[in-house]
């Protein structure tokens, strides 16, 4: 599937025929299970990265799980360390991140991408996992939380600001969760104070506060999250975002994947999300599944209101 066109997602995305070419040295060929769909997938769609017509037809998706079917020389999967990566064999159930072109029954990777799925995880949670995952490490990360903090995660119960909940906790902080009112009682099953956003939220955060809120993880990007933040007497430098791209003159830090550390934070927090989601420990909620040809209007809803969790296509 790819956009032949920039716009409508549900208008634009549609089957493209491509051979898949043998794995070259490095690379394996991997049979795709499931496909993870993604915010970032439908702004490509839509043009808001640009609209050079020589990308067309602009594959998408950035994050599959699946099985390799073949494997080019000297193929190992991802580690941190070297001495750690071991050779893929087709056959092999895996992850792929990042992906390119990953709304698709098959696809070339290049090894560096490619991680190995344990087989009690299921294909659908491997697929959503770690695009979201890396992200919500980054901002725990970037925030230096720790068991002496008490942190806040504006925009808890989206598919990021869950993970970064889970993950604050397990660092042993205390964590306040803003969210609409019908999330709560899932934030709180993750171990998180939950509080309405909305005018007021400063006051409802520090009201369920039992200690100075000291550090604060924005996955809303809205400039009351950054205001109320600030108002909170949150040092800007522990006020961590992925989406207040216009705030940084507020001190803030803003993190995207884009400089040596926060690539650093990313890149070693794959194999504990991979071990946590498959024990258990860490949630991963799949909202609604769909058939790949429905990859398009899988982008147009997710650009609405929808169900809490991530979306996932399913060849």
């Amino acid at each position: 599937m790819a956009a032949t066109s920039y716009g409508d997602p549900a208008q634009v995305v549609g089957p493209v025929d491509a051979a898949i070419p043998p794995p070259g040295p490095g690379q394996a060929v991997v049979d795709v299970r499931a496909a993870g769909v993604n915010p970032i997938d439908g702004k490509i769609v839509r043009g808001l990265f640009g609209t050079d017509p020589a990308a067309l037809p602009r594959r998408i998706g950035s994050e599959v799980s699946g099985v390799v079917t073949a494997v080019g020389a000297g193929a190992r999967y991802f580690a941190p360390a070297e001495a750690d990566r071991r050779e893929i064999h087709a056959g092999d159930e895996v992850i792929v991140y990042r992906a390119i072109g990953g709304y698709a029954e098959a696809l070339l990777a290049d090894a560096d991408s490619v991680h190995p799925k344990p087989a009690t995880l299921p294909f659908p949670t491997a697929a959503g996992l770690l695009l979201v995952g890396v992200t919500a490490a980054d901002l725990v990360g970037a925030a230096k939380i720790t068991g002496s903090d008490t942190v806040v995660v504006h925009g808890g119960a989206g598919a990021v600001g869950a993970i970064a909940v889970q993950l604050a906790r397990r660092r042993g902080a205390t964590v306040i969760a803003t969210a609409a009112p019908r999330n709560h009682e899932f934030l709180a099953g993750l171990g998180a104070v939950p509080v309405a956003y909305g005018t007021g939220v400063a006051q409802r955060i520090h009201a369920a506060a039992r200690r100075p809120v000291t550090a604060a993880l924005d996955t809303a990007g809205t400039d009351e999250a950054i205001d109320a933040s600030l108002d909170l007497g949150i040092s800007p430098a522990r006020i961590v975002s992925i989406a207040a791209f216009g705030r940084g003159t507020d001190g803030i830090v803003i993190v995207d994947g884009s400089t040596a550390d926060s690539r650093r934070r990313r890149s070693a927090a794959i194999g504990g999300l991979i071990a946590d989601a498959t024990s258990g420990e860490l949630t991963v909620e799949i909202a609604k599944t769909f058939p790949l040809e429905q990859a398009g209007q899988a982008l147009a809803e997710l650009a609405g209101p929808h169900s809490r969790g991530k979306f996932v296509l399913l060849p």
